[in-house]
């Protein structure tokens, strides 16, 4: 039997490989009400017949149904093979029937059962949240055909009602319990992005929930946009593409540090630095920064980076370091390019190096290729980046410090989607980095 830990993700080809499978819930300290969502790849309620609780204890095609597992009261049975190609993600929730808030639940557990018995748990309690009314408590989703799980712990604020909302369900009768008071950070974060950029709300929202459901909902770093300004790139800038994307990364960086500001560079033949991008600024920021450097020629990976390091870690002045660099915020690298770099071997040797530094360097390519499933969540067989690829799996590192994807165009992917793929291969690595004492705890 496993025990799972928050974030953490389990196939279950090998325990449920029809998809029958059970959910046993239980809780101490406080009276919960379990639910069950049937979601779509946007993270939203397929239909309002696929909440599944108790006034609705079945879905309509029955692949979740309500009721009692084992020696639980609560609990539900699951035929995941029966739900419609639709239904991307099942969220398991649980929320306060009266008052309260999850800080006094003296324990709680999620057991998941085959036909043998129990193969695997997550144990919750009130020191995992603060005044939150509800939980998302684990999730299933498909990947490469298979349907996987996840042991999510993310609290939530408001009780049924506020998951009902932000699930896009519509369920009669449900009144609205006040709502916890959130954090003073998340306060002062929340109230000046509905005052100075409203149209970020549901992005920064969305980040929120991927960062949860890997255990990263606390985690805090700062946020670097790194962007090639290469000729090719023009019709994307021209198009607003570039714009709309940068917009995203802010909001994840909105996430990461609540002030509200990424760092932005560009590179073509040269690199260049732009002033950050934040609340104030964004929304024509990328055309103001494409017209004060314009679209160049050549592409330069190795120096773009080369700036990246020497801008946070200048003691190493952008060279190889000998012993790692520790810091208390890790940088995240969101790199984009739509072609090959003229400089590779500068370029692997700054990866080399800066596995050794508290770094993450997130590549995504942008092209036309023959897609094929990988262990990334879009990647190419006959592909237009195999340099990224290469560097996606490069040796002499001392921890992987990188990831890869590629995209047709910036916006091929919907929030929730980008959000989640954002963070495949980052909380493995922030669990290496603190192994190696890049991070401070």
């Amino acid at each position: 039997m496993k025990e799972l830990t928050r974030g953490e993700r389990l196939p279950l080809a090998q325990y449920a490989s029809d998809g029958t499978l059970q959910a046993g819930l239980s809780a101490q300290g406080l009276t919960l009400d379990f639910a069950c969502f049937g979601l779509d790849a946007g993270g939203k309620l397929v239909d309002d017949r696929y909440m599944t609780f108790f006034n609705q204890p079945e879905s309509p095609c029955g692949g979740v149904r309500a009721g009692a597992v084992g020696g639980d009261t609560h609990g539900f049975l699951f035929q995941l093979a029966r739900l419609p190609a639709s239904v991307e993600r099942v969220t398991i929730t649980a929320s306060i029937d009266g008052g309260g808030t999850m800080s006094q639940l003296q324990s709680g557990c999620l057991r998941l059962l085959n036909g043998q018995g129990e193969f695997a748990r997550f144990a919750f309690s009130g020191r995992d949240f603060a005044a939150e009314q509800a939980v998302m408590l684990g999730e299933f989703y498909r990947k490469d055909g298979q349907w996987r799980f996840m042991a999510v712990g993310q609290g939530f604020n408001g009780g049924l009602a506020a998951l009902v909302q932000h699930f896009g369900a519509d369920i009669a009768d449900t009144p609205p319990p006040p709502p916890a008071p959130p954090q003073p950070s998340s306060i002062n974060l929340e109230k000046r992005v509905e005052q100075a950029a409203p149209q970020l709300v549901s992005l920064v929202k969305s980040a929120g929930v991927s960062l949860a459901k890997v255990g990263l909902d606390k985690h805090r770093a700062r946020v670097c946009l790194v962007l090639d300004i290469s000729g090719s790139m023009g019709t994307l800038y021209k198009k607003g593409l570039v714009q709309r994307f940068a917009e995203r990364i802010l909001a994840l960086g909105c996430r990461f540090d609540d002030d509200g500001e990424i760092d932005v560079f560009l590179f073509g033949r040269n690199v260049h630095q732009g002033e950050a991008m934040g609340l104030d600024n964004f929304s024509n920021y990328v055309r103001e920064i494409i017209a004060r450097h314009p679209l160049e020629g050549d592409t330069r990976y190795g120096a773009a980076m080369e700036a990246v390091r020497r801008h946070y870690f200048p003691d190493a002045r952008g060279g190889e370091r000998k012993a790692p660099a520790r810091a208390a915020l890790p940088v995240y690298v969101m790199f984009v390019t739509d072609g090959g770099t003229s400089d590779k071997p500068l370029t692997e040797r700054q990866l080399r190096w800066s596995s050794r530094e508290p770094i993450f360097w997130q590549f995504m390519g942008i092209g036309k290729g023959k897609k094929s499933k990988s262990k990334r969540l879009a990647s190419f067989a006959d592909s237009d980046f195999p340099f990224l690829e290469k560097l996606d799996e490069l040796d002499g590192r001392l921890i992987d410090n990188a990831g890869f994807f590629s995209v047709e165009t910036p916006d091929e992917h919907a929030d929730a989607a980008l959000y989640d793929l954002l963070m495949d291969e980052y909380p493995e690595w922030v669990r290496q980095a603190k192994q190696q004492g890049l991070i401070s705890e």
